[in-house]
């Protein structure tokens, strides 16, 4: 129980400190915030509001792993390395792939919405 405990407390430091220091973090939260209501209105059924949501926490979780991955290798050397730029290349293409995702599945259930699928 008590390293379930700590690791909520760990947790909560990294959720702080992610907001505090990441512009994108704040705008997928500001997202996160926004789609909530929004899927509730927009979802034809209970799963398609759950998804809605789940898209958007994915992103937050995927764009947390990104910033973990950039605060690492800028702590390990500041210097022009292109395997460290190439790391963050494809930490921030995760972020963007997800995006897409998210935007895939959130016109959809627009659409469905709309009738038109």
């Amino acid at each position: 129980m008590l390293r379930l405990w700590r690791a909520t407390i760990n947790s909560g430091r990294g959720l702080r400190f992610a907001f505090r220091s990441e512009r994108a973090f704040r705008e997928e939260v500001a997202a996160l915030l926004l789609g909530i209501p929004l899927a509730l209105l927009i979802g034809t059924t209970p799963m398609r509001r759950l998804e809605l949501v789940a898209v958007i926490l994915m992103l937050l979780v995927i764009e947390l792993l990104n910033t973990a991955i950039e605060k690492l290798s800028d702590r390990l050397t500041r210097e022009n390395d292109p395997q460290i730029a190439a790391v963050k290349d494809m930490g921030s293409a995760a972020v963007g792939i997800m995006m897409v995702i998210a935007g895939l599945v959130w016109a959809f259930a627009v659409a469905e919405r709309l009738g038109i699928v």
